[in-house]
């Protein structure tokens, strides 16, 4: 009797366990065809180095960072990429400002801007306090011309001291501590109603949700909101305007999909031949841009919604 009663057990756990598994890999695939049909990546651009930084200006030209060689590239709609500016640093992240300026993440010179009309280059922060910035990654701008950046570097999951700040918008602004405590905080992204950042914890291999700077929800707490797969951890990330998370996976060669609630939506995996170092996004006219850093390529897929609208994209 007891052996029968052990044998039911151990076959509702058995039948729970295969019932979880299911329902986990319904989760991780549950709308992935409705967002890119078949998802198949098609290879757009061969411009070597260690691309990041992928963002689109007003114009609708796509643009990309080498870190290794400091060069700010164009990419027309044929994929020949074109060397417009030399940050003198190792630019990482890069978005566009609405007065026309590309604000980049450079890790050696802080936030610096680049206007393409004079080719002039200028410092916006490499201080906090008294103190030089530790090496920026990555950034976004909020709905007023306020910006996030990630500062990770000397960070890990053993060591985590990595920080984000916010730089309120003004020409004489200096940066706000938003985060510290974080293993190698790298990509940064906004929700879609501004309320809270998200920050992808590269070491720990997730995102974090936290409050953003002033946010007048008392109760809102940090909270770690989606966990990424494979890879060494989470890099840039893009919104769609449904409010999915479109997460570049480094050393991953993928992109996950994280839904609105924190769900895993399903995983676009670059194909076989492609490099594995995939490190930033961008959404232009119904195609997802991805930059891959070991081969120095860029890839774009199909998808069927649009980006949430950037800064520079709004009035």
């Amino acid at each position: 009797m007891q052996r029968t009663t052990r044998t039911r057990a151990a076959g509702r756990t058995a039948a729970t366990i295969a019932a979880l598994a299911g329902a986990q890999a319904a989760a991780q695939t549950d709308g992935l065809e409705r967002i890119c049909g078949d998802c198949v990546f098609e290879k757009f651009a061969s411009c070597g180095g260690f691309l990041e930084g992928a963002t689109v200006d007003a114009e609708g030209t796509l643009w990309v960072v080498d870190l290794l060689s400091g060069n700010l590239l164009s990419v027309d709609d044929g994929g020949r990429c074109d060397a417009r500016a030399n940050t003198g640093g190792q630019p990482n992240g890069a978005k566009f400002h609405r007065d026309g300026r590309l604000f980049v993440a450079d890790k050696t010179l802080g936030i610096v801007a680049y206007d393409p009309s004079s080719d002039e280059i200028t410092t916006i922060a490499d201080t906090y306090r008294a103190e030089r910035l530790r090496g920026t990654n990555d950034l976004v701008f909020d709905a007023e011309g306020g910006l996030y950046f990630t500062e990770p570097y000397g960070s890990s999951a053993t060591n985590p001291t990595g920080r984000v700040f916010y730089l309120p918008p003004g020409e004489n602004a200096s940066p706000v501590l938003a985060a510290d405590g974080l293993a190698f905080p790298n990509g940064v992204a906004l929700s879609p109603d501004g309320g809270n950042i998200f920050v992808g914890e590269y070491a720990k291999k997730h995102l974090l949700s936290a409050p953003a700077v002033g946010s007048p929800d008392v109760f809102d707490i940090a909270y770690v909101f989606a966990r990424t797969v494979g890879g060494v951890g989470p890099d840039g990330m893009a919104l769609d305007e449904d409010g999915n998370i479109y997460v570049a996976i480094f050393q991953g060669g993928a992109v996950d999909v994280i839904a609105p609630d924190g769900r895993p939506r399903g995983t676009l995996m670059l194909p076989d031949d492609a490099g594995t170092f995939v490190t930033n996004l961008a959404f232009h006219e119904g195609w997802l841009y991805v930059t891959e850093a070991s081969v120095g390529e860029i890839w774009r897929v199909r998808v069927s919604s649009a980006g949430l609208p950037l800064f520079h994209q709004t009035e």
